[in-house]
């Protein structure tokens, strides 16, 4: 449980969620086929503006 927990706390993580929930919308609703890309893109790029950068392996704010 403990690892699932650490692995949820990366944005990494997320990002991957989103690429397959996203792709996985494709398939499943292929008329709103450029609207899913374009919502799991943006939610992808959210993560990415949001999360943190590491500097010399330490987070920014330590």
């Amino acid at each position: 449980m403990e690892w699932i927990i650490t692995r949820l706390s990366e944005p990494s993580t997320w990002r991957g969620l989103f690429a397959m929930l996203t792709a996985g919308g494709i398939s499943l609703a292929p008329d709103y086929e450029n609207a899913i890309i374009a919502i799991g893109l943006s939610i992808i790029g959210l993560i990415n503006v949001i999360k943190k950068e590491k500097l010399d392996g330490t987070p920014k704010n330590k």
